[in-house]
């Protein structure tokens, strides 16, 4: 048998001569119709094929030994920076006094003055005081306890910090420098007197253990006595030093880095709804108190967040950064060079007490009631989920259903736009037959 007749039985594409094939107005405008049809179902293959969505996971938090960055612009309009100490501890036993590198301290100028930031160059209140004319061999005196072991000549005193620092290390309260040598040739006094009215803005971050912690703002140095940990509260509650309060505004709180514009502008619409806002609901949050011994406290449920983009692999991805987080910069931590992203979300519950204790009466709550005693300040307490949500990027169809997809669109628009073609013909066909009778 030829080769050419051993498929001809198998052929289910069945051909019309050319002699038998008709051509009506009718078929034109369905063919191009048909045409148009296909090139804009394609075109709807070829976006949605293109389209990256985010796919949400929410898996168990693996990650043991890990650190977190805490970033905070808080503004307190009633309480100069001198008196504000920030404080980090968590349930490891690790402490962070007086927590200075990355944070930086604006002072402002009173509210009636608009709160505006002032020079702090000019406003430094432990500004270097020479004191070549007591001689070389000068070697203040601490005024009871040791030396700190941070004092610029072993076994002194040399500036009236290092007596503050020296008092803080043994738990007695420091005042304001009366009878000090170090403290009256600074004028801390007088320069502490001048600040009263001012108000102060506490920005920048700082690393913290990836545990259940608590970091607070409150007022004078902080030390331990005993099993508590407490703070000086002479110059805070001195009435000559002014009204000083914890009303405050949160300009900005968040853990870890902050989400890029161009991810927030992809996955941010209104259909996703990830924003910086959705992940720091404390932004923009403001308290007001007249009460000087009044406590804030926020109760956070801090939640991993991981963002990976299109095509990323664990396989030689950096945003993993491990026991080397502390080798990277404040700011960079949780950035990885691939453009994953490793940070936080968090929810909140918030509550106000005044120290003095009473009842919620004036807010229509007579049976809650407050106990009394605590340290005037915002203190914010958090807690980390087992839980880990990851957001990939995805694209919401391979290439292979992308093909698929063309497949179907032309081949069901050309199979119905035959059938609409031969119904039009057939039915013109007998109307004419109709006519001719």
């Amino acid at each position: 048998m030829p080769a050419k007749s051993r498929f001809t039985r198998l052929d289910a594409f069945t051909k019309t001569v050319e002699d038998a094939r008709i051509r009506t107005t009718s078929g034109g405008i369905v063919t191009i119709t048909s045409l148009l049809i296909v090139l804009y179902l394609v075109w709807g293959e070829w976006s949605d094929y293109r389209r990256v969505v985010v796919h949400p996971e929410l898996i168990v938090d693996k990650g043991r030994g890990e650190r977190m960055e805490i970033h905070l612009n808080i503004s307190f309009p009633r309480i100069p920076c001198e008196l504000l100490t920030l404080d980090v501890m968590d349930v490891s036993g690790e402490q962070q006094t007086g927590v200075k590198h990355g944070i930086q301290k604006v002072q402002l100028a009173s509210a009636i003055e608009g709160g505006r930031p002032i020079d702090v160059r000019a406003l430094d209140l432990h500004a270097d005081t020479p004191a070549d004319h007591l001689g070389p061999d000068y070697c203040g005196e601490c005024y009871g306890p040791p030396a700190p072991v941070t004092a610029s000549k072993p076994g002194c005193c040399q500036t009236c910090e290092e007596v503050r620092e020296a008092y803080a290390a043994v738990s007695w309260a420091f005042g304001k420098g009366e009878g000090v040598s170090q403290c009256e040739r600074e004028h801390y006094s007088e320069k502490l007197q001048a600040q009263r009215d001012q108000g102060c803005r506490i920005e920048g971050g700082f690393r913290v253990n990836k545990v259940i912690g608590n970091f607070h703002i409150a007022p004078g140095r902080s030390f331990s006595n005993g099993m508590m940990h407490v703070h000086d509260l002479n110059n805070y509650l001195d009435p000559s030093q002014g009204s000083h309060t914890f009303s405050h505004t949160i300009h900005h709180l968040r853990f870890g880095p902050q989400l890029p514009d161009d991810l927030t502008k992809r996955v941010g619409g209104k259909k996703m709804g990830w924003t910086n806002h959705h992940l720091n609901p404390l932004d923009s949050t403001e308290q007001s108190t007249d009460d000087a011994a009044f406590n804030y406290m926020y109760f956070l449920k801090v939640v991993s967040t991981s963002y990976y983009p299109l095509g990323w692999s664990s396989k030689g991805s950096s945003s993993d950064q491990g026991d080397s987080s502390d080798l990277v910069s404040i700011g960079q931590h949780g950035l990885g060079s691939d453009g994953s992203l490793e940070t936080h979300q968090y929810s909140v519950t918030s509550h106000k007490r005044s120290l003095q204790g009473g009842s919620d009466s004036n807010e229509g709550h007579k049976e809650r009631l407050h106990a009394v005693g605590g340290i005037p300040g915002v203190f914010f307490s958090y807690d980390i989920s087992p839980m880990k949500v990851i957001n990939r990027e995805e694209r919401t169809k391979s290439f292979t259903g992308f093909l698929t997809g063309v497949c179907a669109v032309v081949g069901g628009t050309l199979t119905v736009a035959a059938a609409i073609d031969r119904g039009v013909y057939e039915g013109a066909t007998r109307m004419k037959k109709l006519h001719q009778r």
